[in-house]
């Protein structure tokens, strides 16, 4: 559902039940600017580019300071048991 901010504010409880609830509401805000009502606890932000690449190198830096132990034989685990 589209409408515009200046219709959404008569409605407004209704849009946010009705966003709670899982139907999308999207509020038109000038030209071209949209608003998506969401339920709470609920994030459909994409991360940008250098949000990834932030947290790729975050991981990247962990990894580097306690590098993972090795792992069992691959030897022993043929053995018959």
């Amino acid at each position: 559902m589209h409408i515009p901010l200046s219709g959404a504010k008569a409605q407004l409880e209704d849009l946010l039940r009705r966003a709670a609830a899982g139907e999308e509401v999207v509020l038109t805000v000038g030209a071209g600017q949209t608003v998506r009502l969401v339920p709470g606890g609920v994030s459909r932000r994409t991360p940008s580019a250098e949000g990834k690449g932030a947290a790729l190198e975050r991981i990247m830096k962990e990894a580097r300071r306690s590098p993972a132990s090795p792992g069992p034989s691959a030897a022993r685990s043929q053995l018959p048991g």
